[in-house]
């Protein structure tokens, strides 16, 4: 039990609302709130106000359950003290904030490469079927030129985000021993943002699957060639609308993650992934020259983008093939 749920706890123990509480302590009402969401944490003498009026010792209030059992488990056994990075609340909260337009930022970005493509299909469609009144030569080139601007425009918002969030790599790579309260505060985030996140992901889903019919119908209708260009274009803008929800809720959720060191961000995942980040580069950069060579031999943009669902499960595989053959050698020491 963290300080934000012992304090709940003992306020309606005694009875007290949140005014009679902020009342008992001069405080705002706003500043008890805070405390109980896990948005803030009390100064020292609030602490030792909240402990005299509660009847409680600062042990029980700062104390939380989870650090009292390890540290009687580390005593018993003769584990090491941990060890890490401290990272405090408000460097969490600073991270966090971060995190939220570093996401927002990237997904743009890669909506913006996906975007890319489509100025290029409707004007070489409007020229070919005549309904433009210019030569398809010129038309693709002015759609060549949107394209090219709009992933110039999507790699510098790449580097400029890459650069302001280069500080925050530690997280990824190094172990931390959070500061009293940041977990607490963290998770009771991340438990209020997952409904958000799985929302995210089932409409994404859902607008990828459906993203196709347009298409499917049309060719099926034989509605023309004029129409296969539209939806062509209707398909990959409704693709770069959920890619987005993916990146954006991913991005996110992997802050939570890296604070807490759960899920890919655990020590032994850290570890790995320091090893694999050579091969991560080469990897994607392969599948990117892949997609564009494609994309410019085919001319087939609505179809092509299917590379990167398939390169993100191939990556997959080839990570759990590392990660055996990484096992298999130290295993072997």
């Amino acid at each position: 039990m963290i300080l934000a749920d012992k304090v709940i706890m003992l306020r309606k123990q005694n009875g007290w609302s949140q005014e009679e509480l902020a009342e008992r302590l001069n405080i705002s009402r706003q500043s008890v709130s805070k405390w109980e969401s896990g948005a803030a944490i009390p100064d020292l003498d609030k602490i030792i106000k909240l402990s005299t009026l509660f009847g409680v010792s600062t042990d029980y209030l700062l104390k939380e359950e989870n650090e009292e059992l390890e540290a009687g488990a580390g005593i018993a056994a003769g584990v090491e003290e941990k060890s890490g990075r401290v990272v405090n609340v408000e460097e969490a909260e600073t991270f966090l904030e971060r995190t939220r337009e570093f996401a927002r930022m990237i997904g743009l970005g890669v909506s913006l490469c996906i975007l890319s493509p489509v100025a290029l299909i409707l004007l070489a469609g409007l020229a070919e079927t005549g309904r433009l009144r210019v030569s398809e030569e010129v038309a693709a080139g002015v759609g060549l030129v949107v394209l090219l601007v709009m992933v110039t425009v999507a790699v510098v918002i790449f580097i400029l985000q890459g650069m302001h969030y280069e500080k925050y790599t530690y997280l990824e790579t190094e172990k931390i021993m959070p500061g009293y309260g940041v977990e607490g505060v963290v998770t009771k985030r991340k438990e209020g943002f997952m409904s958000t996140f799985a929302v995210c992901i089932a409409v994404g889903v859902g607008m990828c699957i459906l993203a196709v019919l347009p298409l499917c119908f049309a060719g099926m209708s034989e509605a023309g060639e004029m129409a296969e260009v539209v939806c062509t274009a209707v398909l990959l803008v409704v693709v770069a609308g959920a890619v987005y929800l993916f990146v954006w809720a991913g991005i996110i959720r992997g802050g939570f993650d890296k604070l807490l060191q759960m899920g890919e961000y655990t020590a032994e995942n850290k570890s790995f992934n320091r090893k694999t980040a050579p091969v991560a580069s080469i990897y994607w950069c392969v599948v990117v020259a892949i997609y564009l060579w494609w994309s410019f031999r085919s001319g087939d943009w609505g179809y092509t983008w299917v590379v990167w669902p398939v390169a993100g499960v191939l990556w997959g595989a080839v990570a759990g093939i590392i990660r055996l053959v990484a096992g298999g050698k130290s295993g072997g020491k």
